[in-house]
């Protein structure tokens, strides 16, 4: 059954503000403002008119380079009223990264906040088609660069809330989210205001009206945007932050009353190994979704007497796999759930042939239903090409299933580590070593061995005030792990490279590899 096109984001946010004008949508830490359904619903309406009166229309694609906030949720309302695809950008790039999505994006229009506009300058000549630039939080006047360059008032003038909009269908791009070039350029993932809702749905059947998100995530990345909609979808309130702090998490919820909220990468490893917060004690908060599942999940949440489900998901597909509230009573804590209704989930060969239960391949998805996952990659039919290979979505990412229907994420395939003639998983080797005492976290990778293959180095942050030596680290190590998954190579560092949902930039640390900083356990033992 196709999506209801009442539920396609600026439809359902119109809906919204005629049932509750004045409820509170989204509540923004740094400043402490707030939005309401109704003023939401209007600004995006003349967002959507100013971007008209640029010349943008149906299926132009506009560059948004904006800080978590109110404007970055107008620029994406405003778009899809226009069936315009916007292509939020990493407000970390610059330089050539940020010159590749200029370019690739075939953007004419660029929506950028003041604070990154040094960065297009220092473009230069390369940044594409970009003719107009606006800047809606300029404070002062803006730099001379050879663009039409609008503050907000200039953008914004002679707009009206016009409601005379005929807006986007279920399977028009809602957003193009370029994922992260590990192994290539960057791809433009085309997603549909169905994979939207496909990608939310499943999590937002938990809340009700009288619940409050906590969303410290990016608005450029899939965490910050589906959890507007599921905001949305949930008739609930949404409280933003630019950056997750762990410092300032506890505080954040009871001040905000925030009773749920998404723990991503290494942020439940965070929260679970502070010490006790004087906020956390009678919090509100009382439904995580974790994502993965760390090992201490029954002691999580015992101490902070909260419901955890999980997921697997990626920019490309929408939570095909899912372990709800009751699943993660009973589930393994490894696994990443079951397949839920109307998807399909295969782990297979390199020839797409499904291998048995327990044997390592790469999980491939479909569903039953069109436009659920990706429609492609934008102005890349090859990439499409190969990655929708006979009828299934090949996501690359190694998975186990068990016979009760269990599947287990590995790895990223490119993150996998052979030594010895062993497949060795990198989150494996992190679980061990986080089992540590003195270890907050830690990242595996694989670097090369003289003699082929890969050897493991792992690059460690101690607890605060812990002491801890890599001759100590590696004894543990010798005790709890199989001899050929013990690292030969350990690395001390204040913190680990992380993008801003709080996943490791493996990337960085393999370009560092092996340095005048790495312990070496095979030259201090003298043997392997």
């Amino acid at each position: 059954m196709a999506l209801d096109r009442e539920l396609t984001l600026p439809r359902l946010l119109k809906r919204r503000a005629g049932e509750k004008p004045d409820k509170v949508f989204l509540q923004q830490v740094d400043g402490d403002r707030t939005l309401t359904y109704a003023r939401a619903h209007e600004e995006g309406l003349r967002w959507a008119d100013a971007f008209r009166r640029l010349g943008v229309g149906k299926k132009d694609t506009v560059i948004s380079m904006l800080p978590v906030g109110f404007d970055a949720v107008h620029c994406w309302v405003g778009l899809n009223w226009l069936v315009a695809w916007e292509v939020p950008v990493n407000t970390m790039y610059h330089g050539r990264m940020l010159s590749y999505m200029l370019e690739n994006s075939q953007a004419k229009v660029a929506v950028i906040g003041e604070r990154y506009l040094d960065r297009l300058a220092a473009a230069g000549s390369e940044v594409g088609r970009i003719d107009t630039v606006v800047v809606p939080d300029a404070t002062g006047p803006l730099p001379k660069l050879p663009f039409r360059m609008l503050t907000r008032d200039q953008f914004l003038d002679g707009a009206a809330p016009r409601d005379d909009h005929e807006g986007p269908d279920p399977w028009d791009v809602t957003e193009i989210f370029y994922t992260s070039g590990t192994t290539g350029p960057s791809k433009g993932v085309l997603y549909s205001h169905t994979q939207l809702y496909a990608s939310t749905e499943t999590i937002s059947d938990y809340y009700t009206a009288e619940d409050c998100f906590y969303g410290p995530f990016p608005m450029y990345h899939v965490s910050g945007k589906n959890f507007v909609y599921a905001v949305l979808l949930a008739d609930m309130r949404l409280v933003i932050r630019e950056q997750f702090k762990t410092d300032l998490f506890w505080t954040d919820i009871k001040r905000y009353g925030c009773t749920a909220t998404l723990l991503l990468g290494a942020m439940a490893n965070f929260v679970y190994r502070q010490p006790v917060h004087p906020d956390e004690v009678g919090s509100p908060l009382n439904k995580i979704l974790m994502v993965p599942l760390i090992p201490e999940l029954k002691q999580f949440k015992e101490r902070f007497r909260c419901r955890v489900n999980t997921v697997f998901n990626m920019t490309e597909i929408s939570s095909p796999i899912v372990g709800t509230f009751d699943d993660t009573e009973v589930m393994p804590v490894t696994s990443c759930g079951r397949v839920r209704e109307g998807y399909e989930c295969r782990v297979v060969d390199e020839n797409d042939i499904e291998v048995p239960p327990g044997e390592l391949g790469e999980l491939v998805v479909r569903s039953g239903e069109p436009w659920r996952l990706n429609s492609g990659y934008f102005n890349m039919p090859e990439k499409t090409a190969e990655a929708w290979r006979n009828g299934w979505f090949h996501t690359g990412d190694g998975f186990t299933r068990d016979a009760g229907g269990w599947f287990y994420f590995v790895d990223r395939k490119k993150d996998a580590i052979r030594r010895r003639g062993e497949n060795i998983s990198s989150m494996e080797v992190e679980a061990a070593v986080n089992d540590h005492p003195a270890v907050l976290e830690s990242a595996a990778i694989a670097v090369p061995y003289e003699w082929g293959e890969d050897e493991v180095k792992v690059v460690v942050v101690r607890k605060p005030g812990a002491s801890l030596t890599h001759e100590e680290l590696a004894g543990f190590l010798v005790q709890t792990m199989p001899r050929f998954m013990v690292p030969r190579y350990i690395e001390f560092v204040d913190q680990l490279p992380k993008t801003p949902t709080e996943k490791v930039r493996k990337v960085e640390l393999r370009e560092i590899g092996v340095n005048e900083k790495t312990w070496d356990r095979q030259a201090a033992q003298g043997r392997s």
